[in-house]
């Protein structure tokens, strides 16, 4: 099965330029995770978390009305190819420990995929689960 068969393509982007407290209405609206950060052609650029709301902008004390996405958003980001396999996508995902993946064709975000999305898919319900606890290692509680 390839990620073009399980991603959602109804993405919610952020552009570099608009404020941390976008993000985050955005984030709430959605009931997202994380944002794909793109120039206005849709060019991925970063991602930007929930976590790296709280971690960048609001611990910091910095004022999230003024603080641009693109100084808290993580540059090198882990993406995919809608062409393929969803257990690459998988592998992708436990290399770097991410939950949710944008999928990019020609430079361009076309979708996303979650661990979700994988565990639900039947074809790599083992993928994900080893996935899932790969990611899982790298979370230090506290």
């Amino acid at each position: 099965m390839l990620v073009r068969d399980l991603m959602n393509p109804h993405v919610v982007s952020i552009t570099p330029v608009e404020s941390a407290a976008l993000a985050a209405r955005l984030l709430s609206r959605y009931d997202l995770g994380a944002l794909p950060v793109c120039q206005n052609d849709g060019r991925l650029k970063g991602m930007v978390t929930d976590r790296d709301l709280v971690l960048r902008c609001l611990a910091p004390g910095e004022n999230p009305e003024r603080l641009p996405v693109g100084d808290i958003m993580t540059r090198s980001c882990a993406w995919v190819s809608p062409n393929a396999d969803v257990r690459e996508a998988a592998s992708v995902m436990a290399a770097a420990q991410v939950r949710r993946l944008p999928v990019v064709e020609d430079r361009r975000v076309v979708g996303m995929v979650s661990l979700g999305d994988l565990a639900r898919s039947r074809t790599c319900d083992m993928e994900a689960g080893a996935a899932l606890a790969n990611i899982s290692q790298g979370v230090r509680r506290v």
